[in-house]
């Protein structure tokens, strides 16, 4: 049985290029030209189909169709219509010979094309590029660039990735061996090791030597690149992961990159939307919604305009936002994302760790001392409470009682005000205590943070609920239940009551594979709330064991909403800065960085200026975080 086809732009039926050279033909003539019919054309034609079309436009009217093209349109529509009138290796050599020339290197585009293309379209693209400018595409690279990163491309150049389907288990395991040996196990990289390895080895096999990298070295080989590796060979070689893990999911981010933020970077965007409309456009778009919750369909609608947009979304080939369809087939991508990295153990790390020679009658003496007399030295306040782990502020806290006979959260709360004592106060208190008292905000006043329910709820392992619920009945006379019943209805109310009640489902666990509980955590996040309510019931059933591989990225996400576009969400910003600044916020840092293109650190420093007069409470965020990425 064949490959599934994966596109979105297919041979026609009933194709006639003749007719089709006609007919565009006609849109061309005379004055001012027919663009929807062009654009309906071409993108209802395969590309093959296409060329079949420019012999036929040739043959009848004697004229270059490319050249007719050009002369007719104008702008975005005009480049991106020539391109899918060109074959795909001819303007994949344009692109490279592109990036190479003239002053600078387009570094982003060599890789995106050399890391992702198979061995049979490096083997089009080199005779191309010689046919189409006399030139030897590897002595114009070798030319262009230096170092390692000239290295890995040349071995990409050769097209001579193996293709056998059968892995051998120890040659699996020897690999793994050698990459950690070339790196995290001495001082120094064996480079060469990693290039041989990599450009050269097949898909599958990479895929099994990556999940047999996580158990000896303990951390991601993608973890070890960022670490072992810089610069260019740097980005070149975590592109080359990145293809071997999922292709669409390269494209995927590739594209969501080139539309973010202030202008459009229309070449990738171009480049991308062609050369994978006839290969896996279907796929980019699954894993698009995944990972965005939005559409591509939309953010292209969203982010361009006029013809460019019309053609751009008929390549796109449909709103995955708008089709019911949709889910089924994204559940299977999350299962296929999972079955990559099921075996995967991450190594999470926080940012704040306990503070070395720890003095907690110093510490306590230095806090009063930093709020006695008229005015408060916030900077001492900060410096103490942000660099000790949570263990010893509740040292401090016992310590300032039994002194001085003073209630420290009560100083405190009286010396400071906003936002810096929310965070600071936020600190002080034990875990269990700060996520009661945020379920208790989540449900107080006028409406419900149903956000903030379930990221606590979600999130959270069992001990921790567990926790929550007895230091929430301890601080407000109510149970968590109650309060969740009074404040919620319906089927939210009875999800959100069971995943409170995890002594109920404790025996469970077995019901539910890993697989399924991966599957359905991605989707809680990326669809309609009919699906998160169905997520959250299966999982709180059977499976309490919350703490998964993909938190660090939900986080990320969580925290780039809550301080993006206009006002800042600090209720949530605190939530998660204090929750995670001793678990795993160092790996929030890394996915924010990836998925944002700025650090966490930047953000934060840009986007809580507003009403922070003193900088006292970015200050303290900033400790917290710990660092620029």
């Amino acid at each position: 049985m064949g490959k599934e086809f994966r596109g979105t732009i297919a041979d026609h039926p009933d194709f006639d290029a003749g007719s089709d050279a006609e007919a565009l033909y006609d849109a061309m003539k005379g004055f001012g030209s027919d663009k929807e019919a062009i654009l309906d054309l071409i993108t209802s034609r395969s590309n093959a189909e296409r060329q079949d079309i420019r012999a036929a436009y040739k043959s009848q009217f004697g004229k270059d169709l490319i050249d007719d093209l050009k002369y007719e349109l104008t702008g975005k529509f005009e480049r991106l219509i020539v391109v899918l009138m060109r074959p795909p290796a001819y303007h994949d050599a344009k692109e490279i010979k592109d990036a190479i020339k003239g002053a600078g290197t387009d570094e982003k585009c060599l890789i995106e094309i050399l890391a992702s293309r198979t061995n049979e379209q490096i083997h089009n693209l080199v005779a191309a590029y010689k046919d189409a400018y006399g030139r030897d595409l590897e002595e114009d690279v070798i030319g262009d660039t230096s170092g390692h990163f000239k290295k890995m491309l040349v071995v990409l150049l050769q097209g001579t990735r193996e293709e056998d389907d059968v892995v051998s288990e120890d040659l699996v395991e020897q690999d793994a061996q050698d990459l950690y040996d070339a790196g995290e196990a001495q001082w120094g990289t064996d480079e060469a090791k990693f290039i041989m390895l990599l450009g050269n080895r097949s898909v599958i096999h990479l895929q099994l030597v990556f999940d047999e990298y996580q158990k000896i070295a303990e951390k991601s080989i993608e973890d070890s690149i960022k670490s072992e590796l810089s610069g260019d060979f740097e980005r070149l070689m975590l592109a080359v992961v990145q293809c071997i893990r999922s292709k669409p999911m390269f494209f995927a981010k590739r594209l969501y990159k080139s539309m973010k933020g202030l202008g459009t970077a229309d070449n990738t965007l171009i480049r991308i939307m062609v050369s994978r409309s006839e290969i896996d456009m279907l796929d980019i778009r699954e894993c698009f919604r995944l990972r965005y919750e939005k559409s591509l369909y939309n953010m292209i609608q969203d982010d361009t305009s006029g013809d460019y947009k019309r053609t751009l979304l008929k390549l796109c080939g449909g709103d995955d936002d708008m089709a019911g369809e949709f889910f089924p087939e994204a559940a299977q991508i999350a299962y296929k994302m999972w079955e990559i990295s099921a075996m995967t153990k991450i190594q999470l790390r926080g940012t704040v760790r306990p503070y070395q020679n720890f003095d907690p009658a110093s510490d306590a003496q230095g806090l009063r001392k930093a709020m006695k007399g008229f005015g408060t030295d916030e900077d001492t306040i900060i410096d103490i409470v942000a660099h000790r782990s949570n263990a010893q502020r509740q040292e401090i806290r016992q310590t300032f009682k039994s002194l001085l006979g003073r209630d420290l959260m009560a100083d405190l709360k009286s010396e400071l005000s906003k936002n810096l004592q929310r965070l600071i106060l936020g600190l002080m208190m034990t875990p269990a205590e700060f996520e009661a008292k945020m379920m208790k905000k989540a449900m107080e006043g006028a409406g419900t943070d149903e956000h903030a329910l379930i990221e606590i709820l979600v999130t959270r392992s069992n001990q921790e609920i567990q926790e929550m619920c007895s230091a929430y009945q301890n601080a407000y006379k109510k149970s968590l239940e109650d309060a969740i019943a009074s404040d919620t209805s319906g089927h939210f109310k009875r999800i959100l009551i069971s995943l409170a009640q995890v002594h109920l489902h404790s025996s469970c666990i077995q019901t539910l594979t890993h697989s399924s509980y991966f599957v359905l955590y991605e989707l809680i996040f990326y669809f309609n709330r009919i699906y998160i309510y169905i997520y959250i019931t299966v999982t709180c059933v059977y499976f309490p064991v919350r703490s998964v591989k993909n938190q660090p990225s939900y986080f990320a996400d969580r925290l780039y909403k809550a301080m993006k576009g206009l006002g800042t969400d600090d209720r949530a910003l605190i939530r998660i800065m204090v929750s995670r600044a001793e678990i795993d916020l160092f790996n929030i840092r890394k996915e924010f960085k990836e998925t944002h293109d700025t650090s966490l650190h930047e953000f934060i420093q840009v986007e809580t200026l507003v009403g922070d007069t003193s900088g006292d409470y970015r200050k303290t965020l900033l400790i917290l975080c710990g660092g620029e990425d």
